[in-house]
């Protein structure tokens, strides 16, 4: 399989997650939605059923839709990343790029899904909500170590169902996705995915998103949370090359 596939697979795969993801995050926090004040259980399960999508979309590459998910493959001493595609420096940088691109393109198209609701929204840390991830209590320490404890628990997990005949394929994923959201959500929101926090966070910055008032002035100013935005990258990173080398010890 060429690399055009698997990132033309990852980006689609990936895609689908944000817009799902994003989604029914901003169903839940924006104003005027249908789904408004839902509750993390509604999100924790729509993060899961986009987990589930995007694994379906995204198989010729193996979907990975996950920085860390390749990098704990990577660690883990695997031959290949997918069947046909030889783990190595190319390839890596082919899935993180497809990676990247797919959860831009995902938070923009959940944008453009939710516009009106944007714009009747005046509170611009709910926005950037929508698009990216922020601790309950700000710690870098243990902001980081919460972010590397649940994307270990997602590497690892999902390296034993590669290991393991469960038969639920991309089902399994998409309930431990929603464990882990409400088992360990709390903290930080769970990134446990270094693409789906940044590419949306850059998408936020960019992204006409100022709340105008009835004279038509902006009211307010946006702010990607840029000094934060390392731990949902570095954490992920983390707990992914140590579930993948823990991994290749256990199984």
């Amino acid at each position: 399989m060429g690399l055009g596939t698997v990132f033309l697979s990852e980006v689609l795969g990936t895609g689908i997650l944000l817009l799902l993801g994003a989604g029914v995050v901003a169903n839940v926090l924006l104003a005027k939605s249908k789904g408004f004040d839902g509750g993390w259980l509604l999100i924790n399960f729509g993060w899961g059923l986009g987990v589930f999508a995007g694994v379906y979309i995204a198989y010729k590459s193996g979907a990975h839709l996950n920085p860390a998910v390749t990098i704990g493959i990577l660690t883990s001493g695997a031959d290949e990343f997918a069947p046909g595609v030889p783990v190595g420096v190319g390839s890596t940088l082919v899935y993180f790029a497809g990676e990247m691109l797919g959860a831009f393109l995902g938070a923009v198209l959940a944008w453009l899904a939710y516009k009106p609701h944007f714009d009747a929204t005046p509170d611009e840390g709910l926005k950037l909500a929508v698009f990216s991830t922020g601790p309950a209590i700000r710690s870098y320490t243990w902001n980081l170590v919460c972010e590397i404890i649940g994307t270990f628990v997602l590497v690892f997990v999902v390296l034993a169902l590669g290991k393991t005949p469960t038969q639920l394929g991309p089902l399994a994923v998409a309930m431990l996705v929603v464990g882990i959201g409400a088992s360990l959500g709390g903290p930080t929101g769970y990134a446990i995915n270094p693409a789906r926090d940044l590419g949306p966070r850059i998408a936020h910055a960019l992204l006409p998103l100022s709340y105008k008032g009835t004279d038509g002035e902006a009211v307010g100013k946006k702010d990607s949370d840029w000094s934060y935005s390392w731990v949902p990258v570095v954490g992920p990173i983390i707990g992914g090359a140590i579930a993948g080398v823990i991994a290749s010890l256990a199984f």
